[in-house]
């Protein structure tokens, strides 16, 4: 048997420690918070991203009833990016989320299911996406999707 530990590489900054150019992805983020429609969850999600041309798209959590149906702030931006500038890559997504009583404090982790997406987004342009996770308590910024997702099943996995 051999142990195997898996580690990811995770700086933490406060608000007014980040670049500019990251100060105003996160506030993008935070923003995209207010297209979001969560009458079930009240949880509401934004996501922007940062393209290689310096663009920004921005996307909002959409629930429904059904749930399955529900479309996550990230993946929202990603579709919304890959659908109308296919010939960009993204480099950097901030996601942000809010409740009831605010901005939430910790910094807010995708789902799984958006991890993947973001994953494949990498794969797609063959070059990591800096991923910058907001809380009212600081910002984690990540190294690329595949740190949130470690084991994580790719094209080259089916080979």
């Amino acid at each position: 048997m051999e142990h195997l530990v898996i580690k990811s590489d995770i700086l933490f900054y406060q608000y007014g420690e980040l670049p500019e150019d990251v100060r105003q992805l996160v506030d993008a983020a935070k923003e995209a918070t207010y297209g979001s429609y969560s009458p079930y969850s009240n949880f509401c999600v934004g996501a922007a991203l940062r393209l290689a041309d310096g663009a920004v798209v921005k996307g909002a959590n959409q629930e429904n009833a059904s749930f399955p149906v529900t479309m996550c702030a990230e993946r929202a931006a990603i579709f919304n990016a890959q659908s109308n500038r296919p010939d960009q890559a993204v480099t950097a997504i901030a996601i942000a989320a809010r409740n009831a009583r605010g901005f939430v404090v910790e910094p807010v982790s995708p789902c799984g299911v958006c991890r993947q997406a973001m994953l494949e987004l990498e794969q797609r342009y063959g070059r990591k996406i800096t991923v910058y996770l907001y809380g009212q308590k600081g910002v984690y910024a990540i190294d690329g999707a595949g740190a949130l997702l470690p084991l994580s099943f790719v094209d080259g996995s089916m080979r």
